[in-house]
């Protein structure tokens, strides 16, 4: 008996420090259907992202959940024809419901909760329930992601971009509180259309996330000859966030993919950015934690086999890949300093900083000397942003 029960204590004891074992998921937070303007069904969206590897997917149409009935008319152009036929030879007729009449060819999307079975699986595979909350101010865009909202949330107005994204911002910290359920809210391409500035951003109380980078071909990442770019702008914030004791603002790469039969530099597609998370499991509530304690990086391609933030030290290194060099740049910004610098410079996968007294915040960028595949922009190469530490 005495044996038994010290057997059932070792086994729970390790059943116990498994389960809390972290282990990184991989993750596209920004992805559109034919729900809204993307131009595939979510079915064939998912499977793509599943095939590929991705632990988790957050369908995030603008202004609308996929609940309800929608139908949607198929472009008369042979490509989205032959689309429809394969989605219609790979669930079947029981599944796909369609019609053809003087406007053409229309089918009935399926909703989030009758495809949701078709895909997710305990540790391998979710799908978040998201939102891409929109709204325009004078011809520039405001687009923010709600990730795991739990009913639609209706655009706010707002009188300037700053009070446009606040009140936004505000509706879904609401249906935050009210369900009890966390809910991630990231700014989006801040450079589309020029509409956000550091600024602006500075101003909002309670900002977490944003993208630093976004694969859609129109959100000037890289910004121009007169405006930051977004990795610019994530320092200029975090200086003023910093001084006002405020939390660091986080920083997430995404495909905003949109287009899934058109390929190349003119087209949103899906495989170009994602955040690898590292959490206890796959369930909304543990990726949403690990993403508010700062325990992710954001990529392009590139893919670590360690990070650790022990207090003000940042060690990393990188899953090398053969015959592909890295540059890993620990960037921060030293008190009394109004921009970042490069503080330190290594060649190889493998490096650490430990933030010294002068220095207020650090992060670090690795960049590799491999072709981004389908980039963002020609020449890109793959690369990987670490999130601040201070």
């Amino acid at each position: 008996m005495k044996k038994t029960l010290l057997a059932i204590i070792f086994i729970t004891g390790l059943f116990s420090a498994t389960a809390q074992e972290q282990k990184w998921y991989k993750g596209n937070l920004h992805t559109h259907s034919y729900w809204s303007d993307g131009d595939e069904v979510p079915e064939m969206i998912m499977k793509w992202y599943k095939n590929e590897g991705y632990d988790f997917v957050a369908l995030s149409d603008h202004n609308i959940i996929a609940e309800g009935e929608k139908w949607k008319k198929i472009s008369k152009d042979s490509l989205y024809q032959q689309a429809f036929q394969n989605y219609l030879s790979e669930y079947g007729e029981d599944w796909v419901t369609y019609k053809k009449d003087e406007e053409g060819l229309q089918v009935q999307l399926k909703t989030l909760e009758e495809f949701r079975p078709l895909f997710e699986e305990p540790e391998k595979f979710m799908i978040f329930k998201a939102e891409e909350v929109t709204s325009y101010l004078d011809g520039k865009a405001v687009h923010m992601g709600a990730i795991n909202v739990q009913e639609l949330i209706e655009p706010r107005e707002g009188n300037t971009i700053v009070e446009l994204i606040q009140n936004n911002l505000d509706a879904i910290k609401e249906q935050s509180v009210e369900t009890g359920e966390p809910i991630l809210q990231h700014l989006n391409h801040p450079n589309f259309t020029y509409a956000i500035k550091a600024e602006d951003i500075i101003q909002l109380d309670g900002e977490r996330f944003f993208e630093v980078f976004n694969g859609h071909p129109y959100v000037n990442n890289y910004g121009d000859s007169i405006h930051d770019s977004t990795e610019t702008m994530w320092d200029q914030v975090n200086i003023a966030y910093h001084a006002e004791a405020k939390p660091l603002l986080l920083g997430i790469a995404t495909d905003d993919s949109h287009h899934y039969h058109k390929f190349g530099l003119k087209w949103s597609n899906a495989g170009r950015g994602w955040v690898e998370v590292r959490a206890k499991e796959l369930t909304p509530a543990a990726i949403i934690n690990a993403m508010e304690a700062g325990d992710f990086y954001a990529t392009t391609g590139v893919k670590l086999s360690e990070l650790k933030n022990d207090g003000n030290k940042i060690s990393l290194e990188v899953k090398a890949e053969e015959n592909v060099n890295y540059e890993i740049q620990f960037i921060g910004v030293k008190k009394g300093s109004t921009k970042s610098e490069i503080l330190k410079t290594v060649k190889g996968s493998k490096a650490s900083y430990e933030i010294p007294e002068n220095v207020l915040f650090a992060r670090a960028k690795i960049i590799s000397d491999k072709l981004k595949k389908n980039p963002y922009k020609e020449g890109d190469t793959e690369v990987a942003w670490t999130q601040p530490i201070q």
